[in-house]
């Protein structure tokens, strides 16, 4: 960023949240690409001392109209943004504790960019972030995902992805055309066919890896940030993710089945909170979701296998691709 462009952003930093003045600016990461950054600013007369910024500076597309893998790439980052201000706009308010989002402040498009002004989930409790966590720990990230789920469950994605992740098939061509020949590329469609079919549809995180959870010092509560690939879909399909950003393969095949307990116990209660859905209802969600979870490991592990280069998979993800191809047999 330029001096003056610097001037700029808190001029709209301190207009969107009524400060005198920014005093100061740390910058905290760059966003995926190098597409801007994040960062924590301190407020003079504002009703909060901080916030946290992120600015998001795309290249131009005329940068990228050679190369079309890198044009498709572009134009799904960008459309991300577009939907985590949607999110944020029209959806974030009906999180509540049990399902926690950074307060939104501000956020607008502007210049061929974006710009969010959000609370600052630090100085809200939550200022421990992981990259291993204990089993409590991830027992709470699975109630996150179970409240989330609960509370938009059957909710329209307007203005989102209408099929939320960021690995979902119609986006992703290029990684399944470099997914060697076999059984899973075969399988893609159908796989993302059954997904979509399913008569339970939620809002989905889509990004629900550990490092988008921001946790309280002693770890029972938890908030989640990073809400560009949100929209439809089932639950599992959060849950699944997620495992697999937090759990070792060799950990999967003995810990998983205790996790779906944990959050189908969750997601149960948070039903019930709702008060509107029958029991009958709960019931056949949870056999569906149930019997969709090793469709939504496998649908990541495609998505995986073709981005990853030299990812040889692992026993339990092909385990769960074995139950998927009987199903398709």
């Amino acid at each position: 960023m330029t001096p003056q462009t610097d001037l700029q952003l808190d001029e709209r930093i301190r207009r969107a949240t009524g400060a005198t003045r920014v005093e100061s600016s740390e910058r905290l990461q760059s966003l995926w690409g190098n597409y801007g950054e994040l960062r924590r600013v301190q407020l003079v007369g504002a009703r909060v001392a901080s916030a946290i910024v992120k600015s998001v500076r795309p290249p131009s597309e005329r940068q990228l109209a050679r190369d079309p893998v890198q044009l498709r790439s572009h134009r799904r980052k960008l459309r991300s943004y577009a939907v985590e201000l949607a999110f944020y706009q029209g959806f974030a308010q009906n999180c509540d504790a049990t399902c926690r989002a950074p307060a939104f402040i501000h956020g607008e498009a502007y210049d061929g960019g974006f710009l969010f002004v959000l609370e600052d989930l630090d100085q809200a409790g939550f200022p421990a972030r992981r990259t291993h966590c204990a089993p409590h720990e991830i027992a709470a990230c699975l109630g996150w995902l179970a409240a989330f789920h609960a509370r938009f469950l059957g909710v329209v994605p307007d203005g989102l992805w209408k099929v939320g992740t960021y690995w979902q098939l119609a986006t992703r061509p290029d990684e399944l055309a470099r997914l060697s020949a076999g059984p899973l590329r075969r399988a893609a469609a159908a796989i993302d066919q059954r997904l979509n079919a399913a008569r339970f549809r939620s809002l989905v995180h889509g990004d629900a890896k550990l490092e988008n959870f921001c946790f309280s010092r002693s770890g029972p509560d938890v908030a989640a940030v990073d809400f560009q690939y949100v929209g439809g879909g089932v639950g599992v399909k959060d849950v699944a993710y997620f495992l697999s950003s937090c759990l070792s393969a060799g950990e999967c095949e003995a810990r998983i089945p205790g996790y779906l307990e944990l959050y189908f116990g969750a997601l149960r209660v948070a039903l019930d909170a709702r008060g509107d859905v029958p029991v009958s209802e709960v019931t056949a969600l949870e056999r569906e979701w149930r019997e969709l979870f090793p469709w939504a490991w496998s649908d990541f592990y495609r998505f995986l296998s073709g981005w990853a280069k030299g990812f040889a998979g692992d026993a339990y993800s092909e385990k769960q691709l074995e139950l998927v191809l009987c199903s398709l047999r």
